[in-house]
C-alpha cells in the first residue's frame, strides 16, 4: 500500500468512526454534541405550584450554575417543563410529551404525590430514568421502580421518623391522632407498623375528618389517657384546630407532625392561639429554612434569576435534585447513555448536596435516597430553628 492508500485508509477510518459516534449519539433521546435535555413535570399552575413551579425553579439556577462553568463533558443541560396541575390524568399525559414529544434524556419531576403515582406506568414502561424532587406517595418508589428514584423522604420514612423522635425526646406514653382518608393511610399503617417493631402500642388511637372544625373530644381523651407526645398524621386545617383545642383545654404534650405541615410560620397563624404551638415539632425535606445564611448562595441565584420570587424551602427541593442528577451524569461519562445514568446513580453513597439533612445513598435494592427527615420549629415570636436530623434506616 503506497502513502497515499495509506492516508486516504486513515482518514476514512476516522471518518466512519466520527460518524459511527454521531449515529450512535443521536440514538440516545435527549443529547446531542452540545446539549442534555432533562424534562420535569409538576404543577405549574393553581395551588400545588409550590411542589412544582417551585422546585423547577431551584432545579433550573442548579442548571444555571453548572453552564456557566463549561457544562457537562461540554454539554449543557436544558430544562423542559410540563404542567400537571396537580392531576393524575394531566401528569400521565405530561410525562409522556415530554418522553414521546420532547424527547427528554431523563426527568427530574414529581410535585403532587397521587399525580406522580398516576404517572409511575408510563415512566416505568419507558424505562426513563427519573428523580423524584417533592411527591412522598410510596407506591412511586415501592416496589422497586429500576429507573425512577427519590430524593424525596418518603411516607413510610416520615411516619418511622415520627415515632423514632418522640422516643429520643423522653416520650413514654405516645398517642396519634390521625385522618383515614387515602393520604391519611398511607402515613398511619407504617406508622402503626413502626409501633410493632418497637414492641409498644400507642396510648391512645384517635381520628379526625379533613373537614373537622372541633377537636374537644379527642383533646379530653388524649389528656385523660395522660399522653406526653401525640403523633399527627393531618392536614395543616384539622391539625391546626386540634392543637387550638389542645391549648384551650390544657393539654401541651410534645405535637409531632410530618411534611404535609411543612411551614411552621405558617401553621402558627393558622393555629390563631398564642403559644399553642410551642411543643409543635415538624418534618422538613431538607436542613435549612430558607433564611439561613448557609444559603445565601442559592436565594441570590433565585432572586437574580426569577424577578420578584424569593428563596422557598420548595426552591430548596429543586436545587437538591438538580445536584443529584448533575452529580450521576458527570459520573455516567461523555459517552452517555440512560443505562449509564441508571447505573451511575446506583452508586451514589453518601453523596453531600447542599441541602439534604444527610448523603445521598441509592442501592440497586432501594431507590428511596433521602433517609433523613430534618426536624424543625417555630417557637412564638422566634422564627423557623431546625433541631436536627433523625436518619431513618
Amino acid at each position: 500500500m503506497t502513502l497515499t492508500q495509506s492516508l486516504k485508509a486513515g482518514l476514512i477510518s476516522v471518518l466512519i468512526a466520527g460518524t459511527a459516534t454521531q449515529v450512535s449519539q443521536a440514538q440516545v433521546p435527549g443529547v446531542t454534541a452540545d446539549t442534555i435535555k432533562i424534562g420535569s413535570f409538576g404543577a405549574l399552575t393553581g395551588p400545588g405550584y409550590l411542589y412544582g413551579k417551585l422546585p423547577m425553579n431551584g432545579i433550573e439556577v442548579v442548571f444555571d450554575e453548572v453552564n456557566a462553568t463549561g457544562g457537562i463533558n461540554g454539554r449543557k443541560l436544558v430544562l423542559v417543563r410540563e404542567d400537571d396541575r396537580c392531576d393524575p390524568a394531566a401528569a400521565i399525559g405530561a410525562v409522556k410529551k415530554l418522553i414521546s414529544e420532547d424527547k427528554v434524556f431523563a426527568i427530574i419531576g414529581g410535585g403532587c404525590s397521587n399525580a406522580t403515582f398516576a404517572a409511575r406506568a408510563s415512566l416505568d414502561e419507558a424505562k426513563i430514568p427519573m428523580i423524584v424532587m417533592a411527591s412522598v406517595h410510596d407506591g412511586i418508589t415501592t416496589p422497586l421502580s429500576p429507573t425512577i428514584f427519590s430524593v424525596a423522604l418518603t411516607s413510610t420514612l416520615e411516619s418511622q421518623a415520627q415515632l423514632e423522635y418522640a422516643i429520643s425526646q423522653g416520650a413514654k406514653r405516645i398517642a396519634v391522632i390521625s385522618m383515614r382518608d387515602a393520604w391519611g393511610r398511607a402515613r398511619y399503617q407504617p406508622l402503626m407498623e413502626a409501633f410493632q417493631k418497637k414492641g409498644i402500642k400507642p396510648v391512645l388511637d384517635e381520628e379526625m375528618s379533613p373537614d373537622a372544625n372541633d377537636a374537644t373530644a379527642q383533646v379530653l381523651r388524649l389528656k385523660a389517657a395522660n399522653a406526653d407526645a401525640v403523633l399527627i398524621v393531618l392536614y395543616p386545617k384539622p391539625a391546626a384546630i386540634f392543637l387550638r383545642d389542645a391549648q384551650k383545654l390544657g393539654f401541651k404534650p410534645l405535637a409531632v407532625g410530618q411534611t404535609g405541615i411543612a411551614d411552621p410560620a405558617a401553621f402558627e397563624d393558622q393555629v390563631g392561639s398564642p403559644g399553642a404551638t410551642a411543643q409543635f415539632r415538624t418534618i422538613s425535606m431538607v436542613r435549612y429554612t430558607p433564611e439561613d445564611p448557609a444559603v445565601d448562595k442559592w436565594r441570590k441565584a433565585i432572586e437574580s434569576k426569577f424577578s420578584g420570587d424569593r428563596l422557598s424551602v420548595f426552591n430548596l427541593f429543586g436545587i437538591g435534585a438538580a445536584q443529584v442528577m448533575v452529580e450521576a451524569l458527570k459520573r455516567a461519562g461523555p459517552d452517555l447513555t440512560r443505562e449509564k445514568l441508571v447505573a451511575a446513580l446506583n452508586g451514589l453513597t453518601d453523596f453531600k448536596t447542599d441541602v439534604y439533612g444527610a448523603g445521598i445513598t441509592c442501592t440497586v435494592t432501594d431507590h428511596r435516597c433521602n433517609k433523613a427527615p430534618t426536624w424543625i420549629a417555630k417557637e412564638p415570636g422566634k422564627p423557623v430553628r431546625v433541631l436536627g436530623v433523625t436518619k431513618v434506616e
